[in-house]
């Protein structure tokens, strides 16, 4: 028991006084004479006798009337539990992201936590808010309110990790109370390793009822024919007991196809058949669980020619030629002696077909090539310095050339999950015409091979960016050394080097992942290119790279849908962006990553629970209580005891 007055303590002395009143009477008794002695005497002693008792038992009622009546002014009270988190600074963090679109028990879960602060936070209470997509720092529950009422979902996927950086990335003195509201989906017990040992954390996570959902997760071009493209649509179910599925696939709002489909496993893929022409629009499914993942916008642009040039022998490139036909490409060779490098920079891809030297300009000129958004495919020659070889191959990442061996060595190995043989095969060959080669170099490479030896050593690799990539063989494929020529392999692989997806392919990109994109136009210094949609337009981080502009979007758009790039007035390209799927599986929900925590069902309760541990408890009101039960009994004491 501490006191918050201890000062008044020392009125205790005051307890002397009732004591030396007793002690001291100073009344005197007046002598009766009366007949009957005997009498009188026995009375006397029996008086003497009651009174004395009355006299303690008054004492000791004023003596602890007086004692609780000091006690009760010097405020006593049972110091709380966590007293010394009274300092603490409140934050919490609120969980915004798609998965807590799926309803609980009261509707959907942002929005019952939502309402759950607006009624039970304290009004006085100061904290800061932090969300996968804002912060409000400082604050308090009236001065948000319209703001948590219009919150909106994020398309960034929910990492506590990142949230708590951003908590104790605030300097202060005091320790931090944090309530995480979160569903817990894909939650990993190691991101909870950056709360601190100090700080008083409180999870409350909501539970989903409905756990089925179906999502879009990519479209994909299947197959080109000569007027048609093949598209395939890849989805997942997440749960079970998915039967006559409605899916439509839409162009510019107009409805192209429609068909029902069925889920015998968890994932399925369903083709379209549309006409080989621009396609600006999206396929959307209808279930009931989560609706972010219902749509997935796409853009597919009229396929344009191709520019292809490669740089070396004309008898050597004659192979070329035939892959790279009028209908798709145009395609060029030059020998090195005559090569215009200003063709380069408007090039798509550059072969470069076992040259016996790279002179320095043309690697200067090639490095700023592949950093523009240009493919480059490098046929080592045979007779070529190892030295130079490597300078030029340092310039686009980690990759050395050894020594060449003497020997024939087969491929006998294809990496089918290479975006360059994504949609080749059908299914896995394990048995192939092998093809061969007589010298090899030697190649140490850090990415994953796309064509290998039987002895595991790459035959074909790539040194990939966030644009394009260079693909290097390790051996010249002339007919002399080599019968690649001759396979059946030769026309896909050179086929998908060559081609930009961005040209060629499905154009949809995730928000949030900072993947650039080029778009051709000739911009001056002062001009600057717009993404608009009918409901959102926005001006990405862009940079001019001579005919082509680089564009970065970042956190940009905030709502998924069917964008195009303006210079201006003009329309340029048609772009998509989606929202990415990483909360579309509701059974990732993992509420164990938290048992090292509070974890309390609402906010109320959390509250509750802070102040009940955090507060003081008051007794001075029990010694009020009995110094008024000791004056009773005293008025008591003196009416009945004779």
């Amino acid at each position: 028991m501490q006191f918050k007055h201890p000062e008044v303590l020392y009125f205790l002395f005051l307890l002397v006084i009732p004591i030396l009143v007793h002690l001291f009477q100073l009344r005197r008794f007046k002598k009766e004479y009366f007949t009957n002695v005997q009498f009188l005497k026995e009375l006397s002693i029996q008086t003497r006798k009651s009174s004395t008792i009355k006299k303690w038992l008054l004492l000791l009622t004023r003596l602890l009337l007086l004692t609780f009546l000091i006690l009760a002014f010097a405020q006593p009270f049972f110091a709380a539990r966590d007293s010394k988190k009274n300092t603490n600074e409140m934050y919490i963090i609120l969980d915004n992201s798609y998965s807590m679109q799926a309803k609980g028990k009261k509707g959907e879960l942002l929005r019952r936590a939502i309402q759950d602060l607006l009624e039970h936070t304290p009004e006085a209470q100061n904290f800061s808010l932090i969300t996968n997509s804002d912060n409000y720092w400082n604050t308090d529950i009236k001065s948000i309110q319209k703001d948590l009422q219009d919150l909106k979902y994020s398309a960034s996927p929910f990492r506590l990790d990142n949230l708590i950086a951003k908590v104790n990335a605030r300097k202060s003195a005091f320790n931090k109370d944090i309530i995480v509201i979160t569903d817990a989906v894909s939650l990993e017990a190691n991101q909870t390793k950056s709360f601190r040992k100090e700080d008083n954390v409180y999870f409350i996570i909501p539970e989903a009822e409905q756990k089925n959902n179906i999502a879009i997760d990519s479209v994909y071009i299947q197959q080109t024919l000569d007027s048609f493209y093949e598209i395939g649509i890849k989805l997942s179910a997440n749960g079970e007991d998915f039967k006559d599925i409605p899916i439509a696939l839409y162009n510019k709002n107009k409805l192209a196809a429609k068909t029902l489909i069925n889920f015998e496993t968890n994932t399925k893929t369903i083709n379209f058949t549309i006409p080989k022409e621009d396609f600006h629009g999206y396929v959307s499914v209808s279930d009931k669980g989560l609706t972010y993942d219902n749509t997935y916008y796409f853009s597919i642009s009229n396929p344009s020619l191709t520019n292809v040039i490669s740089i070396g022998d004309a008898d050597k490139s004659k192979f070329l030629a035939r892959i790279y036909t009028n209908d798709e490409f145009i395609y060029n060779n030059f020998p090195i002696a005559n090569l215009d490098y200003n063709l380069l920079e408007k090039q798509d891809a550059i072969v470069l077909n076992e040259l016996s030297d790279i002179p320095q300009a043309l690697q200067t000129t090639l490095k700023s090539f592949v950093y523009k958004g240009g493919n480059l495919i490098l046929i080592p020659g045979q007779g070529i310095n190892l030295a130079t070889l490597n300078s030029f191959v340092a310039n686009f990442g980690a990759m050395q050339f050894k020594s060449t061996t003497q020997g024939e060595k087969k491929v006998t190995k294809i990496n089918f999950n290479h975006p360059l043989f994504s949609s080749v095969f059908e299914k896995k060959i394990d048995n192939f015409q092998y093809p061969s080669t007589r010298t090899t170099f030697g190649l140490n490479s850090t990415t994953p091979s796309i064509l290998s030896y039987d002895d595991q050593s790459p035959f074909l690799t790539s040194l990939p960016n966030d644009l394009t990539s260079v693909y290097v063989f390790a051996a010249p494929i002339n007919k002399t050394n080599s019968n690649f020529q001759n396979s059946p392999l030769i026309v896909p692989t050179f086929y998908n080097m060559a081609q930009s997806s961005q040209k060629t392919g499905v154009n949809a990109l995730i928000i949030g992942e900072a993947q650039p994109f080029v778009v051709d136009a000739l911009l001056s210094k002062d001009k600057i290119l717009t993404v608009k949609s009918s409901s959102e337009s926005f001006i990405p981080v862009q940079q001019l790279m001579n005919t082509k502009v680089k564009m970065t979007f970042n956190e940009s758009p905030s709502e998924a849908g069917n964008f195009s790039i303006f210079n201006g007035t003009n329309l340029l390209q048609n772009i998509s962006f989606n929202y990415n799927r990483t909360e579309s599986n509701l059974a990732l929900a993992n509420p164990d990553a938290t048992n090292n925590f509070n974890e309390i069902d609402d906010v109320e309760t959390v509250f509750n629970t802070i102040q009940t541990d955090r507060t003081d408890t008051q007794i001075w009101k029990w010694f009020v209580i009995l110094a008024l039960f000791f004056i009773a009994l005293e008025v008591l004491i003196q009416k009945f005891v004779k």
